[in-house]
């Protein structure tokens, strides 16, 4: 990370896993906690190779002389990736091995390897492979010149093999004649929990690992047999296909493929534990690996299973305490919101407020005689989805209810697929995606007869209509009726769901048709009002930041005296405090229990401030490839509100770091610079709660009495 203009992409990624593993080995979160962000950690790293490492693979062979805005070459990447994820994987493991178990044990928690197992434990697990897990194996043999198609992301044993003397004149007729040590693999099943929870004594809760019972009974699956190594691994697949967007019109036909395309693809990593030399070595020749690809711990590997173990009850005291979810004032959770949003724009800011609000919008939506059509967009939703169901009931009760479901949402594509068809089945109008677009935007239009004529509410966010992210992502989202976004938001359906030429919208950004022309016009208007005596003042919060064009245009605003602050949470490729370069810009990222996921960008234009929310980040991806939003807050005080939540994002200095100008991100803390704590995601917890407490005060206390209708 030395170039003074951008920094790698790739790098910086693994930077914002690095400070994820932060919060892992922080002794101020608690421990089950950090176990989750060990998980988090693993489970971010899987789809990081199977996209980005895949496709940098791809391009290191078909264009060796490529080089990134960096400087390197894709070979180059690589080699860096493999070196900084390797220091990570370390760090990672041998804290969950050697330090995160045994302080676990001392809490009543105890992981018990298979070494550990006393006679009952031995007993126990015996009957549990006999009856429940020696089932559900598949010993596949490796000779002959065959290899079993290792699945992605699924943990597997491998076996090397020694036969046992055979006194016999005839041979058994499975021996194999062309490998002295044959090997054989076995996908550990996942019908079965890869946590065991054993018999424990009073006071105490023990686990161990289902590959630990299949490693320590694996000679059992071979008769004739005996086991001369064995080693658990996982490989992460190439799973960087694209769609076939010229596919004859049968779109969905064309996901199929790439999702079976995912099932046989190669791998491009292997984590493994640290036992099995000569296994190690030949699945790294038959899956065609380098050494660079290898990651071997010393220990319990694939993090991204034990959620479940972080998961588990009756150690309230190993987690973070409670935050409940508020709902908010202006809103009675038993009343419609129609008569509230004709007087007011509501502003929702979960996980710390409920997602009820937007939820139970959409219930009564589906089923007011008056509401006559409901148009949404849907990128991700939940598995048992009561968006989903409300849009089923809206459609059979004959409104005209029109769903835009992505379908190209990488890992959801099977999810949406099934959505998809399960509304067609209900009414709906499905439209399936744009060719060479993703639709990522995030809106739901609800029109509807009243006594003055049709009104037309309209719901737009920062994060996806989905109610199990929305307990743990950090968004905002607007309920409003403004007549001009209302407009826009019809205009943008048209637009995106049948034969519509691009059409001028005038309050809400749209990408790819002007997101990025407003936004560079808005960092221009900046430099143009900026003097020494009055600069200018930009303030964005964001996930990622790797567009070229905007972070180039940051630069000349930071030398033209605006004052920038960035929070960036991931990927960051601008370099801060360059002199003559960006000495006005400073990027920080807050890493917390809460993902952080908002997209908030306010322009102090002279005074005359603005201030928007955005589905999209600034990434060439979201501005170029993606049908995106960006929309103003116009109300006064949710401007105020908003301008206020940023300002507070850059006073952290408890959960923030800080980016440097070489690349490093320098951990911020009250105690060097004799500060009062303060951590942005608390803060606004103890907020809502105060704000709560404050209304359930100002009720007058009465009895309801409930009558029979």
């Amino acid at each position: 990370m030395k170039n003074q203009k951008f920094f790698n992409r790739e790098l910086s990624w693994i930077e914002f896993n690095a400070r994820v593993l932060d919060e892992a080995l922080s002794d101020e979160v608690p421990l089950l906690e950090r176990l989750r962000f060990l998980a988090i950690v693993s489970s971010n790293f899987d789809e990081f190779f199977m996209i980005r490492v895949a496709g940098l693979k791809r391009k290191a062979l078909e264009e060796p002389g490529w080089k990134d805005a960096s400087g390197f070459t894709a070979k180059q990447q690589l080699l860096r990736i493999s070196k900084r994820t390797h220091e990570i994987l370390n760090a990672q493991y041998s804290f969950l091995n050697a330090e995160l178990f045994p302080k676990l044990a001392s809490c009543r928690l105890e992981y018990v390897p298979a070494a550990s197992y006393n006679q009952e434990q031995y007993r126990f697990v015996q009957n549990l492979f006999k009856d429940e897990i020696f089932p559900l194996l598949t010993p596949l043999r490796t000779d002959f010149g065959s290899f079993p198609h290792i699945t992605n992301m699924r943990l597997h044993v491998a076996f090397l093999l020694n036969p046992l003397v055979d006194k016999s004149p005839v041979k058994m007729p499975f021996m194999h004649r062309n490998e002295a040590l044959p090997c054989a693999i076995v996908q550990v099943p996942r019908s079965i929990s890869r946590v065991i929870w054993l018999p424990s004594p009073e006071g105490k809760t023990l686990f161990t690992l289902v590959d630990d019972i299949i490693t320590l009974f694996g000679s059992q699956l071979f008769p004739g047999y005996r086991v001369k190594e064995s080693l658990v691994f996982k490989a992460v697949c190439d799973a960087d296909f694209p769609v076939d967007e010229d596919s004859g019109g049968n779109f969905i036909k064309a996901m199929k493929k790439v999702l079976q395309q995912r099932k046989f693809s190669l791998p491009v990593y292997l984590e493994c534990n640290s036992g099995g030399t000569k296994l190690k070595a030949f699945l790294k020749q038959k899956l065609r690996l380098s050494s660079d690809d290898i990651y071997s711990v010393n220990g319990v590997i694939d993090a991204s299973t034990l959620m479940e173990i972080a998961d588990a009850d009756g150690f309230a005291d190993l987690k973070y305490p409670v935050w409940k979810e508020y709902y908010p004032a202006e809103l009675d959770p038993d009343q419609p919101m129609w008569d509230i949003l004709k007087h007011k724009d509501i502003l929702l800011n979960v996980p710390y407020q409920s997602f009820g609000p937007l939820i139970s919008f959409i219930n009564n939506a589906s089923r007011d005689p008056d509401v006559l059509a409901i148009k949404m967009t849907l990128y991700r939703t939940s598995g048992n989805s009561p968006i989903i169901q409300a849009l089923e009931r809206a459609a059979r009760n004959g409104k005209q209810v029109t769903a835009f479901v992505e379908l190209k949402a990488r890992f959801d594509e099977r999810r949406n697929i099934s959505w998809a068809a399960k509304l067609e089945q209900a009414g709906v109008i499905v439209v399936y995606g744009i060719a060479n677009l993703k639709v990522h935007a995030k809106m739901l239009l609800v029109v509807r007869r009243e006594q003055n004529g049709i009104r037309r509410y309209v719901h737009l966010s920062t994060g996806n209509y989905n109610d199990k992210t929305a307990r743990q992502y950090s968004d905002l989202s607007l309920f409003t009726t403004n007549p001009d976004i209302a407009n826009d938001a019809t205009l943008f359906f048209n637009m995106i769901s049948g034969y519509s030429a691009v059409q001028v919208l005038n309050t809400i950004s749209m990408a790819p048709v002007n997101l990025k022309e407003n936004l560079l016009a808005k960092i221009e208007r900046e430099i143009k009002l900026s003097s020494p005596e009055n600069p200018g003042f930009i303030m964005a919060k964001m996930n990622s930041l790797a567009d070229e064009d905007i972070i180039s245009a940051l630069y000349r605003a930071s030398c033209s005296d605006v004052r920038i602050l960035l929070n960036v949470r991931g990927i960051c490729m601008l370099v801060p405090g360059i002199k003559k370069q960006s000495e006005n810009i400073r990027v920080v990222s807050v890493i917390d229990r809460y993902l952080e996921h908002s997209r908030i960008f306010y322009f102090q234009n002279g005074g005359a401030e603005e201030i928007y929310l955005s589905s999209a980040d600034w990434m060439p991806r979201n501005l170029e490839r993606r049908v995106e939003i960006m929309f103003p807050v116009m109300q006064k005080d949710l401007c105020d509100r908003l301008k206020e939540l940023l300002e507070l994002y850059f006073k952290d200095n408890t959960k923030s770091s800080e980016l440097q100008s070489d690349g490093s991100w320098k951990k911020l803390s009250p105690a060097l610079n004799g500060e009062s704590p303060v951590r942005i995601q608390e803060t606004l917890y103890k907020r809502f709660k105060q704000s709560a407490k404050a209304i359930d005060a100002s009720q007058p206390l009465e009895f309801v009495v409930r009558r029979k209708d």
